[in-house]
């Protein structure tokens, strides 16, 4: 048996060894639960309309955390875009929808959503606002109003990075690439 201690002398140990003791018999409610460890909501797959892959990641996204990306089109400050993407968020804010709003660049912005089967709603909001250049959600980027001509291809995922001449030149010069720091001086 473990010895008795005055509750003066109980190191950290001690105390989280009394916590774990505490909370051993404590029922802890669901909805107390961090997310991870909540069972997943019952999927209705009556409710799934075939045609359509976004009703089935609405449906398993739903009372679950997720973040969008939000860029503002333009070439907005970061203050700029603090304002813009604050109105927006009063937008969902009014109607209701659960949105927290952090700037991440002078032209982008995370939206996190504590339900994520609302996303597609919020989405559809958003790509809809003069100045959204675009949103990613669920690794999709959908272009938005505020989008160039040459940004609107429809629903496009990673962009595909293009080979540059100046590459190729190196490679065949049978220069050998690597991240080290070399004491030779390329010209440009």
């Amino acid at each position: 048996k473990p010895k008795k201690k005055d509750i003066r002398d109980y190191n950290d140990a001690d105390m989280a060894r009394l916590l774990e003791q505490w909370e051993k018999d404590d029922d802890i409610e669901e909805g107390d639960l961090p997310e991870h460890k909540r069972p997943p909501a019952p999927i209705d797959f009556s409710k799934i309309d075939p045609g359509k892959p976004e009703s089935i990641l609405k449906l398993t996204k739903k009372g679950k955390t997720l973040m969008m990306f939000v860029t503002v089109s333009g070439n907005p400050t970061e203050k700029e875009t603090e304002e813009i993407t604050s109105l927006w968020q009063g937008s969902l804010f009014n109607a209701n929808y659960d949105v927290q709003r952090f700037i991440v660049g002078s032209n982008r912005a995370i939206f996190m959503l504590r339900d994520g089967g609302y996303a597609w709603e919020i989405k559809d909001f958003l790509i809809n606002q003069e100045r959204c250049a675009d949103v990613t959600l669920e690794g999709q980027v959908y272009p938005g109003k505020g989008a160039d001509g040459n940004e609107k291809v429809k629903n496009k995922t990673k962009p595909e990075k293009t080979k540059k001449k100046k590459d190729t030149e190196k490679k065949s010069n049978g220069v050998k690439e690597d991240n080290r720091a070399t004491t030779q001086r390329e010209d440009l």
